[in-house]
């Protein structure tokens, strides 16, 4: 048995392989119950950075095959593909990407907050959908623990940076100044929000937030002194926006190059700044193409994610320390979750031995009392655990079970 990670994520697959794979939280229950056509147990994880699939091997089935079939099948890519990008991690490997996962340190922006409620949400959903078992519930409940010792036990989430503000950083970047800017937010859910929250901060001079209901956009702009509209409205802002922001969680594209050249036929001379930072992509990258318009997708934020890196090497050392000391706590579970049936069945087996030849013996024997019984029972009882001490020990010990087979063999234990 053990732990089995399949997945592709922002440090080594582009963008145009991440969106095909990637799996919106709405979408998330059905993609659950496609999976279970797969392998029996899996928690999914998609965020706008990465999705993986967590697993367990057991003797029935290969996980890590039926994952990546899984992923093959659900994003409609070649082999070739998912074997050149996929991430593949086993045993220990794998729980020690979750637990740095949990705990911020594979994120884009080193100890962002919301990974780890993705972490949890993930396994929650997993939960209702009756695809988790115990040691995938184990490997997670272990992985958010440390997800929140890292950031009670160190300063990495001190002043972070989230995605939504290193979108607003680099729109900053470009057009300098935000006082005298629109900016037009597509998408009201999280990033929206965190994004609109942002700008407003550093003073962007108005802000539009366009949602596929207007409702929700209208309670956002409350919150925030924006402006409200709707998908169908978004001729009219795109033409008067400096910056737009798109980070709505739709399965296919909501601006293509029809959209944005019509927008810019009415300001050929004022160029339009696009950073989409949604996964699946919101904007076609054709857009790029039209002149005065800059379009940025999500993995054009590296640079300012490595700076952030670099401002929080020494919170990382001890946020590693934090992932070690509780990776050490899980292996150690493990290894006793692997031998546990073995070593039931041979105290079991022990047990057994040991009551029949005291039984058969009393029979010879003339009739005790119940004291010399008690004691007699208790001397062989002991007898018994004294000589399985060591080897239950040792079993449990070394080696993630890799004694198993050998036990069960040697002392021929039932199955």
């Amino acid at each position: 048995m053990e732990l089995n990670l399949v997945g592709v994520n922002h440090s080594t697959t582009p963008i145009t392989i991440r969106e095909k794979i990637a799996i919106s939280s709405e979408g998330l229950c059905d993609a659950l119950s496609q999976l279970r056509s797969y392998v029996k147990h899996g928690v999914v994880l998609s965020t706008c950075n990465r999705t993986e699939i967590y697993t367990v091997d057991t003797q029935d089935y290969p996980a890590v095959k039926a994952s990546l079939e899984f992923m093959k099948s659900h994003g409609e890519i070649s082999d070739d593909d998912l074997l050149k990008y996929a991430n593949i991690s086993k045993g220990e490997d794998a729980a020690e990407h979750l637990f740095r996962v949990a705990g911020g340190l594979e994120s884009m922006t080193v100890g962002e907050f919301e990974i780890l409620g993705q972490v949890k949400q993930a396994l929650d959903t997993a939960e209702q959908a009756g695809m988790v078992d115990l040691p995938l519930r184990h490997a997670f409940h272990s992985a958010i623990r440390t997800g929140r010792r890292v950031r009670n036990e160190t300063g990495i989430s001190k002043n972070v940076l989230s995605v939504s503000s290193v979108a607003v950083d680099l729109a900053t970047r470009i057009v300098g100044n935000l006082k005298g800017c629109k900016m037009l937010i597509i998408g009201a859910g999280e990033a929206g929000r965190l994004v609109a929250k942002v700008a407003t901060e550093r003073g962007v001079a108005k802000i539009v937030i366009a949602n596929r209901t207007k409702e929700t956009a209208q309670a956002l702009a409350v919150m925030l002194r924006g402006t409200p509209t709707d998908l169908y409205h978004l001729a009219d802002e795109l033409s008067t926006a400096n910056i737009v922001v798109a980070c709505a969680a739709a399965p296919h594209r909501i601006l293509d190059v029809g959209h944005i050249e019509e927008a810019i036929k009415k300001r050929p001379e004022s160029p339009m700044v696009i950073i989409d930072i949604a996964v699946p992509r919101n904007v076609a990258p054709e857009v790029a193409k039209i002149k005065n318009v800059f379009l940025y997708d999500i993995d054009d934020l590296t640079a300012i994610s490595d700076s952030n890196r670099k401002q929080r090497e020494t919170e990382i050392q001890h946020a590693e320390e934090v992932v070690a000391s509780e990776l050490h706590k899980f292996v150690s579970w493990w290894q006793v979750l692997e031998v546990r049936p073995v070593v039931k069945a041979l105290l079991s087996k022990a047990e057994d031995i040991r009551s029949t030849q005291l039984n058969r013996t009393l029979k010879e024997l003339a009739p005790l009392t119940s004291d010399e019984l008690e004691s007699l029972e208790a001397m062989t009882k002991s007898i018994v655990n004294k000589i399985l001490k060591e080897p239950v020990y040792y079993l449990t010990t070394n080696g993630n079970g890799k004694y198993c087979h050998t036990v069960h063999e040697m002392f021929q234990l039932d199955k």
